[in-house]
């Protein structure tokens, strides 16, 4: 008999986690609470409790060929960053390609997960969920997986406002905007410069009187795409560009990517200078922010000091009057409150997870967390390979080093994030994009061998290592080969093209192209016979004097 397989969430991981399931022989059950798939990406005009909200004019940060799942390519005629709304499209392509959604309970939510008394034997878990009627049911699983989402708890610090219960506008915080009609306008205060702080300002910025973005440390900002307009993303996360980074200094890299982006607006003229080196935490990657600046429509400020009434006054001691509404783009926390409470590791509800996936603390490896993670590139295919990883540990197929050695690596990711990131439960939140993505896939024995395809395979081996490092590249061989992954990175670039190939432009005619080419040859053929002529003469006159 199949062993049966919670997945808590039907978002992005959820998806992806059902598909892993059937892929290993396991039998999936996903129980998610809303009434469809898509998780953060299921636009809802009210934001839900303990759920993800996202505005209306949100666009991913990644590029379609770099956040899609592995084995399964956005159409070619998608744009290159895609809305909510054809994200969703997506997600429903997928899940209808491999029969997903007769796996999924809707609007059913989960009260709890506990171990069984057997457990140490069994590694079976106790599922208690409720319907969309209020019926409560006890299930027996011998594996949960955790596609919950982290971005359901929105962090509000008002405390750290001096005189914030004075203030007679709204306040409100980055999980309840949707759009900017209500502040049509108005004089809007935006505290935050993440994503989501810059996105939600720019699009204020549009229709209020004026929109102020305060900000505590800064940002290096960056558009989604960069030289002869291609995706930022499919440019930069490469191998070869990350082995190189490897090799040179740290403060050289800075300095580098520093005058880069200063070359295309100056930080420091537009207020955006930051206090930290552009290595040492993730950018801001929004292409409409130094415009909005530029214009003057959006305004740059320091950290607020304090609220008197409809005033607001900054750290500098500017001053501005008459504000009438607060957008705290301050973050978010993660909680799973149906999680036994010893997985937690501190009074803030950390979770101390090996690879970020699993608690060492279990005895047998049946429960994983998906998706919890915060990297500089897309969390989807990383997210996949914890996937793929997570069901093979349940069936069977994969083992976990002993726990004294995960909690080892543990301690030492954070460490090293301690620096850029001082709160420990976000410190291990971080990962490197590329090699997060080859350890996971060296457990799973998909890590593609970059000596072995240049070898007997260049044209891909060229591609997957000075390539962007998509992420067709984890279904090239070994457990989960997908036969489409070589024709996949071939055509990567042309699925990069198509959408934008709305408007024919005919090619150069072979006359005109043989008339300039003719035309630039006689021209250096005339230049030649003139040069032939002036050096004799240019030698009879300058040839005998002497050289100093």
């Amino acid at each position: 008999m199949a062993k049966r397989v919670a997945v808590i969430g039907a978002g992005s991981s959820g998806l992806t986690s059902i598909k892993c399931c059937l892929d290993e022989g396991l039998e999936p059950v996903c129980f998610e609470s809303s009434d469809d798939i898509g998780g953060l990406w299921n636009f809802k005009a009210q934001p839900e409790a303990d759920r993800c909200s996202i505005y209306r004019s949100v666009i991913v940060n990644t590029s379609k060929e770099m956040m899609c799942y592995s084995d399964f390519p956005m159409p070619d005629h998608f744009p290159n960053f895609v809305n909510n709304s054809t994200i969703m499209q997506y997600f429903r392509l997928y899940a209808e390609h491999f029969s997903l959604l007769k796996h999924i309970h809707f609007q059913t939510t989960v009260r709890s997960v506990r171990q069984r008394p057997d457990f140490s034997n069994s590694g079976q878990w106790e599922v208690v969920t409720v319907d969309r009627g209020g019926r409560e049911e006890t299930h027996v699983f011998d594996g949960v997986l955790v596609c919950a989402g982290h971005y359901t708890q929105p962090i509000k610090p008002l405390s750290d406002f001096s005189g914030i219960d004075t203030f007679p506008g709204t306040i409100i915080h980055s999980w309840e905007y949707k759009d900017p009609d209500p502040y049509l306008g108005k004089r809007v205060v935006v505290v935050g410069i993440g994503n989501s702080g810059g996105d939600i300002a720019v699009d204020l910025s549009r229709a209020c009187e004026k929109t102020f973005l305060s900000t505590r440390k800064g940002a290096w900002v960056i558009g989604r795409v960069v030289d002869r307009g291609l995706p930022l993303d499919m440019i930069m996360m490469t191998r070869a560009r990350d082995l190189f980074y490897w090799l040179l200094p740290r403060a050289l890299l800075n300095l580098i990517w520093e005058r880069t982006l200063n070359q295309r607006h100056d930080h420091k003229l537009y207020g955006l200078q930051p206090v930290h080196r552009i290595l040492d935490q993730r950018v801001v990657i929004n292409d409409d922010l130094p415009g909005r600046i530029l214009l003057g429509e959006l305004v740059m400020k320091p950290n607020v000091q304090k609220f008197q009434g409809s005033t607001v006054v900054f750290d500098d001691g500017t001053v501005e009057e008459k504000i009438d509404a607060v957008i705290l783009c301050t973050g978010y926390d993660y909680r799973f409150p149906f999680l036994p409470t010893s997985l937690s590791s501190g009074s803030d509800g950390d979770l101390k997870l090996y690879r970020r996936i699993f608690p060492p603390s279990l005895e047998r490896p049946t429960l994983a967390i998906l998706g919890l993670i915060q990297t500089k590139g897309p969390i989807m295919p990383a997210a996949e390979l914890q996937a793929r990883w997570a069901t093979r540990v349940i069936a069977g197929l994969n083992h976990l080093p002993p726990a004294e050695k995960m909690d080892k690596t543990i301690e030492k990711h954070v460490q090293a994030n301690l620096k850029s990131y001082p709160w420990p439960k976000v410190a291990a939140l971080q990962v490197d994009h590329i090699p997060y993505l080859d350890a996971i896939a060296k457990e799973v024995g998909v890590c593609p061998n970059i000596a072995w395809l240049l070898l007997r395979d260049p044209a891909v081996g060229f591609r997957v290592f000075f390539g962007p490092c998509s992420p067709y590249q984890f279904r090239l061989n070994g457990p989960g080969h997908w036969s489409g992954a070589r024709q996949a990175i071939l055509t990567q670039w042309d699925r990069v093209a198509k959408p934008m190939k709305t408007r024919p432009i005919p090619e150069p005619s072979s006359f005109s192209l043989f008339f300039w080419l003719g035309l630039s040859g006689g021209a250096a053929l005339i230049f030649a016979l003139m040069a032939m002529r002036m050096i004799p003469l240019f030698l009879n006159k300058y040839g005998d004097m002497p050289i100093s």
